[in-house]
């Protein structure tokens, strides 16, 4: 998702074929739905998770549904528009929606680092033998 990102910023800083521009978010959408069906799976299992899993998803369902709407709409620009996106409404909103997916990239890394460290501390207390709080 973060490449996803970078690649696109990239992009629009340095190409100038509309094709290119249709290949790149047609890969992000492609990785923006699988992620929407990984996070769809997750919710559907919620009264599994711990409540920390289920308030990340609460919240990240919301940004992978903004992701693939604004993917799909710069698409469907391109599509309308053969010619190299120059139009700094398109730029913005390639920028913008990079941004979010930055930020939903960095909200996964930062629960996956956090339920590590959380395994990692039920580890160690059992080997200590101390009791849960």
């Amino acid at each position: 998702m973060a490449n996803d990102a970078a690649d696109t910023q990239e992009l629009i800083r340095s190409d100038e074929n509309w094709v290119n521009h249709a290949l790149m978010l047609a890969k992000v959408k492609g990785h923006v739905d699988n992620l929407a069906l990984i996070i769809q799976k997750l919710s559907d299992m919620e009264k599994s998770g711990s409540d920390l899993q289920k308030q990340a998803v609460d919240q990240m369902l919301p940004l992978v549904k903004q992701l693939s709407a604004n993917t799909t709409a710069a698409i469907n620009y391109l599509n309308q528009n053969k010619t190299r996106p120059t139009s700094p409404a398109y730029v913005q909103y390639l920028k913008k929606n990079a941004e979010t997916a930055h930020q939903l990239s960095s909200m996964i890394s930062s629960l996956v680092d956090y339920e590590k460290s959380m395994t990692e501390i039920e580890r160690l207390r059992s080997s200590l033998g101390t009791p849960r709080s």
